[in-house]
């Protein structure tokens, strides 16, 4: 993992954007000007930011797992400096959870957008899908890979499409936009789409397993760097964004989140907005309303614990 910094001031609380490492790389959170989760909060007030930059798997990385991925984290956030401020995209969303419940004392507030933390709240097509499909088939991608996942092989489970009028309602455009800059944004983000991450095995299919199978965060039975979480302890204010319309990820899937932390409802936010999975990080209209009010949320002084 690369840690980028996109700071203006060396001193201060400090907010790391946990990135989603499944499939696209971490310019997720900062795709182009007027598209740009790292933009939306910096106008909002926040000074000192950074992203994770989770790598592509290679041979050397293949074994990794959960727990890797856990310790990098753990790892940057005390070089910044807790407690920090964490926010969760998407499958950066579990992790973000799981690391918070670890380490409590590490997370001052955390932030969870269209992220899959309860899988038996409600159906969506991504956990449709890995519901449907016998463990045995995504232990056979691994040995096809050679214990690397390849990004490119498991990209249309996801069913997100990257044509040009998708890219469109993803990215959400004014209607105004010259049409030269509107069509290179959308170039841009088909090749973003289509420029996926390999995962390494262990990781994928701990994923799957306990994740998605076996529910393992909403079960209470998440072991995370050698100690069972506990999100009964964790007591940290936290915001939860979904999309109304997530092709992927379902508003329930994520809202439960609030049923199984410790966190007081006063200390607790929900925010949905009308859109699919991907506006959530890239849609200028997502950008300017719920990811301004999460600037501020970070920002201001709540009552509570």
């Amino acid at each position: 993992m690369r840690l980028r910094n996109f700071s203006i001031e060396a001193s201060g609380a400090a907010t790391l954007i946990c990135a989603p490492y499944a499939l696209h790389g971490a310019t997720i959170a900062d795709f182009a000007p007027g598209h740009s989760v790292v933009e939306a909060l910096s106008q909002g007030g926040l000074s000192r930011m950074f992203v994770t930059d989770w790598r592509s798997a290679t041979p050397e990385t293949r074994y990794f797992s959960i727990d890797s991925y856990l310790a990098d984290l753990n790892v940057a956030v005390d070089e910044l400096g807790p407690p920090v401020d964490l926010i969760g995209l998407c499958q950066g969303g579990w992790l973000a959870l799981v690391y918070a419940a670890r380490f409590p004392k590490k997370v001052r507030r955390l932030v969870l957008v269209g992220a899959p933390i309860d899988i038996a709240a409600a159906e969506s097509p991504l956990s449709r899908f890995v519901a449907d499909v016998p463990l045995r088939m995504f232990d056979e991608l691994v040995r096809e890979g050679k214990g690397i996942v390849h990004g490119d092989r498991i990209l249309g489970p996801w069913g997100i499409s990257s044509g040009f009028n998708d890219a469109e309602a993803v990215l959400q455009n004014p209607p105004d936009l010259d049409t030269a800059r509107g069509r290179a944004l959308c170039d841009r983000f088909r090749q973003w789409y289509a420029e996926t991450l390999n995962l390494p095995g262990i990781f994928y299919l701990q994923v799957v397993k306990w994740i998605f199978k076996e529910n393992r965060i909403a079960e209470r039975c998440f072991v995370a760097l050698g100690q069972q979480i506990d999100l009964a302890q964790l007591r940290a204010p936290i915001c939860l964004l979904a999309a109304s319309n997530d092709e992927v990820i379902s508003v329930d899937q994520l809202f439960a989140t609030t049923q199984l932390v410790g966190t007081p409802a006063e200390l607790l936010e929900k925010i949905t907005e009308p859109c699919g999975h991907l506006s959530l990080f890239l849609g200028t209209r997502v950008l300017d309303g719920a990811w301004r009010k999460i600037s501020h949320w970070l920002g201001s002084e709540l009552k509570g614990p």
